[in-house]
């Protein structure tokens, strides 16, 4: 498991795209939304809500709009149905990618997710076409220099997380059952130990080696995916090289 964070950072050689808040904050208020109608509004029962309601300060979302977003999923508000959907397909070099997606209107991203996938050398597969490739956890980032990776390792593991493994830019990587990932990141918190990521994450079984070429192709269509406002997340097997991935950096 040991080196998926790699592909974490991968992600984010996007420039200025996480820093469009508004587009941000409509990712995170569906997530907020979802998660109210399905566990209910009341954080203290709700993993998932408490969950987002942290990302959405985390991110200086405003007060005003997760109450709307929460009273949207409990029913106090009118607003469109979220569905959760996971879309699979492959990318340049034969990687596989799964999207996460919350959207209002499946045929809209479908549609959308199929002309972004061909119009950069991917094609959008059927599902479980892709799936089978993956392992799901939870995943928790830290950074390094904030907290040693023993103390990291021995509070991971006695709140039950599964693997834990620091990578050559001083990301730590803590993997956690699906069910445990808020449980693990409230015991961190309780310590004052405050992860710069929490999510669920889809792991690789085994990753594909990109050359240069495939791999900028990939970090292009990965930037576009994740730019449309349905798509949460995206997760690949694609495996970039140091050398390949710190040159791409450079641009």
């Amino acid at each position: 498991m040991s080196g998926h964070n790699k592909w974490s950072k991968v992600k984010n050689i996007k420039g200025p795209l996480d820093a469009k808040k508004g587009k941000l904050f409509t990712k995170l208020s569906k997530e907020i939304t979802v998660a109210a109608r399905l566990g209910g509004g009341n954080t203290d029962g709700n993993a998932r809500l408490r969950h987002a309601i942290v990302e959405a300060r985390s991110a200086s979302m405003p007060k005003d709009t997760i109450e709307r977003a929460i009273k949207k999923g409990t029913g106090e508000l009118e607003g469109a149905v979220i569905e959760e959907i996971t879309y699979e397909g492959y990318g340049p070099g034969g990687v596989a990618l799964l999207v996460e997606t919350l959207t209002d209107n499946k045929n809209r991203t479908v549609n959308d997710l199929r002309n972004i996938f061909k119009s950069n050398g991917g094609c959008l597969g059927e599902s479980g076409g892709v799936a089978w490739m993956f392992n799901r956890f939870g995943q928790l980032l830290f950074e390094a220099k904030k907290h040693s990776e023993e103390r990291l390792m021995e509070v991971a593991l006695e709140a039950g997380a599964q693997d834990v493994s620091t990578d050559s830019e001083g990301i730590t990587e803590v993997l956690t059952g699906v069910a445990d990932l808020y449980r693990v990141r409230e015991n961190f918190e309780r310590l004052g130990m405050l992860p710069s990521q929490a999510c669920f994450s889809f792991v690789a079984k085994s990753t594909v080696p990109l050359d240069k070429t495939n791999a900028e192709a990939l970090i292009e269509l990965i930037n576009e995916i994740e730019d449309h406002d349905d798509v949460q997340r995206v997760h690949s097997n694609g495996n970039i090289d140091e050398k390949i991935l710190a040159e791409l950096s450079q641009k």
